[in-house]
């Protein structure tokens, strides 16, 4: 899928997210989808993506797996330069401040993933790096 198309595909599942009060339809309909805006790490200027996502108490964990390219997300670069960010689940939005997850906390969080997304291991099985995870953990208490 090229560029040009991969920003049509994201554009039209947050157009059906934002109409469909957090559901969509086509590939996505069973997964569980969140929208996460950032700021661009280069251009400051607000970046939105539809992402899976699991759940670890008050936080929403998202995994930089980039569909198994051989490069992490935009978004995985925005986050680290600016780790604050807003989520929109269903019909809310809040802000977020977002994490990455390391040793055994990132293994249980992925093995945990792995059982709803098996699909990840493939990803992971294509790159030479690690797939970062990432919790994000409500800005203020909701």
């Amino acid at each position: 899928m090229t560029d040009i198309a991969r920003q049509r595909l994201h554009e039209d599942i947050i157009q059906q997210f934002r109409s469909g009060g957090g559901h969509v339809g086509g590939q996505f309909e069973n997964t569980p989808l969140l929208l996460l805006t950032t700021t661009g790490a280069r251009t400051g200027e607000s970046r939105t993506w539809p992402l899976g996502y699991g759940r670890d108490g008050e936080r929403l964990v998202v995994f930089a797996a980039n569909g198994g390219r051989g490069n992490r997300p935009g978004w995985y670069y925005n986050l680290l330069a600016n780790p604050a960010a807003t989520i929109e689940v269903g019909t809310e939005s809040w802000p977020v401040t977002a994490s990455i997850v390391t040793g055994e906390d990132r293994a249980r969080l992925w093995e945990r993933q792995l059982e709803v997304s098996p699909f990840l291991a493939d990803f992971q099985a294509k790159l030479s790096w690690e797939i970062p995870v990432f919790a994000l953990t409500p800005a203020s208490p909701r």
